[in-house]
């Protein structure tokens, strides 16, 4: 239904492209959120919880994989990663915006530390880094090793499959109206898929550890927020708000988690977060040891 729903979508937005482009990017707001929520699908197959048998899971990620620039296999294992690493101060770096200690930005010399700055801005993480992400560095993903064949046809499969869906896009309609109405719909859905990895990590209170003390429960309970979203944001977005649950357990496909916080209401109220108390998150830049907090570079001055 969503798949349908998102196509409808964009049909709408070409269909009145010529009318108006004005209203072309307004359906294109409405086809990102669905692209989103599509994502999240193809992340609950990467899990082997959308579906109960493992190769139905795998060629709908594969298929929608298509759609959200992803290499289904290669996102899979670093998202693997990312769970098995959260919170983990000694294993940063996969799957991870990336977090310096205070500590370890003082060390840093002048120019490491403008850079750094500079990443964490809002509009590096939040509009320039998913465009890369998205467009770029997805295509020849980092880090595969020459022996990583199955991760090499991932990639490079879903690239073969991205040109020849739109080439046959662009021969039907032209490379105009295909990528003034494409264009919009990835960007706008890349920053917001950004934004919800970032609150679910990113917030004042999250749980951080040095690798020796480090343990999967409590990065799984304190170090992922439970987003609080309003409801259509919550189907849009596929619950993945209730990360904290989905840390803890990840084969609970997406439309159990609320199950699970009628079933224990405790969890309701962990690590709450609502959609207006998300937007301080932004401005959190570092990991205070002392404090056992995410600071702003104001705050980590002091």
């Amino acid at each position: 239904m969503t798949g349908a729903i998102f196509a409808a979508l964009w049909v709408g937005a070409w269909l009145v492209y010529s009318i108006s482009y004005w209203l072309t990017l307004a359906i294109s707001v409405l086809a990102a959120a669905l692209l989103v929520r599509l994502f999240m699908i193809q992340h609950d197959c990467g899990h082997g919880a959308f579906f109960r048998r493992r190769v139905i899971n795998d060629w709908v990620g594969r298929i929608i994989g298509v759609l959200t620039l992803t290499p289904y296999a290669v996102w899979r294992r670093s998202h693997s990663t990312h769970h098995a690493t959260s919170s983990n101060l000694g294993k940063r770096g996969i799957g991870d915006i990336d977090t310096l200690t205070v500590r370890e930005y003082q060390a840093l010399p002048r120019g490491r530390r403008l850079a750094y700055r500079l990443y964490r801005t809002p509009l590096v993480i939040f509009v320039v880094g998913p465009a890369f992400q998205f467009l770029l560095r997805n295509r020849l993903p980092q880090g595969i090793r020459r022996e990583d064949w199955g991760n090499w046809v991932s990639a490079m499969g879903t690239n073969i499959m991205i040109i020849l869906a739109a080439g046959l896009m662009i021969y039907a309609i032209g490379p105009e109206p295909f990528l003034l109405v494409h264009l919009p719909i990835i960007l706008l859905a890349s920053s917001i898929g950004v934004w919800l990895f970032y609150v679910q990590h990113q917030f004042e209170d999250a749980y951080w550890s040095e690798d020796q003390n480090w343990n999967l429960q409590d990065s799984a309970l304190h170090g992922s927020s439970h987003y609080a979203l309003p409801q259509p944001l919550r189907w849009l977005t596929a619950n993945i708000g209730i990360h904290h649950v989905h840390h803890l357990q990840s084969r609970i496909p997406y439309y159990r988690l609320p199950q699970v916080l009628r079933d224990y209401p405790e969890l309701a109220t962990f690590r709450r977060l609502t959609l207006w108390q998300s937007f301080a998150c932004a401005r959190l830049r570092l990991w205070d040891e002392s404090r056992r907090k995410l600071v702003s570079f104001a705050k980590a001055r002091e």
